[in-house]
């Protein structure tokens, strides 16, 4: 059953919340909807554009949206925030006016707060894009996937499960890798797993990543 259902969204309700929180009507909820990705997509597009850093990944873990009647509320939660703002907090008013340009909203009603992440390699999205940078600049992905596991054991996690598919160091014939240290139990409801997908693209194809965490129970 683990391997044939979204990890976070089998636990939704369990030990798993939403990232977007806001009541609507049902004629109002696809546009919510369609409205919360766009904002999620152009925060990573501007990440993305903007990211000057030698990494050359934001380091956002997730984005939280909350909608009340005259305020949308973005959380970017971030590990690295200092990476996201220069002098001044330009870089985040030019990231709201880029949001704002897009979803064609007025400035009042569009506020957005950075959160800092203290142990930001124990996020899987974090994670996940640090391995991507990697395998980009052409790391070997075994002393990739070895480099995870150690970040990921400072955290405090309990277990890992790495995955990455495709043309690995180049080679002809695609093929699937993975490696773990310690336990993910996915089958388990209530075990606190943290999950992302992202890929890479490389000069060989794309690579899949995918990234697994074991939070503990409760």
């Amino acid at each position: 059953m683990g391997r044939k259902i979204h990890p976070l969204g089998f636990r939704l309700g369990v030990n798993q919340k939403h990232y977007s929180h806001w009541f609507a009507q049902t004629k109002d909820y696809p546009k919510f909807i369609e409205g919360d990705r766009q904002i999620r997509n152009s925060i990573e597009r501007y990440i993305a554009k903007n990211m000057t850093d030698a990494t050359n990944y934001g380091g956002v873990g997730r984005i939280e949206i909350r909608r009340k009647t005259d305020l949308i509320r973005v959380d970017i939660y971030t590990g690295f925030p200092d990476l996201l703002i220069e002098e001044q907090d330009l870089g985040i008013s030019q990231m709201r006016g880029y949001i704002e340009k897009i979803l064609g909203i007025e400035a009042r009603k569009l506020r957005v707060v950075l959160t800092s992440i203290a142990q930001p390699y124990g996020e899987p999205k974090i994670l996940a894009e640090n391995v991507a940078s990697q395998l980009k600049n052409r790391v070997p992905f075994r002393r990739t996937m070895k480099k995870a596991i150690e970040l990921v054991g400072r955290t405090g996690n309990r277990g890992i499960k790495i995955q990455i598919a495709g043309r690995l160091n180049g080679s002809e014939m695609a093929r699937v890798e993975w490696a773990r240290e310690g336990r993910v139990p996915l089958q388990t409801i209530k075990a606190r797993i943290g999950y992302s997908y992202h890929p890479a693209q490389t000069i060989y194809g794309v690579l899949g990543i995918k990234i697994w965490t074991f939070r503990g129970t409760g």
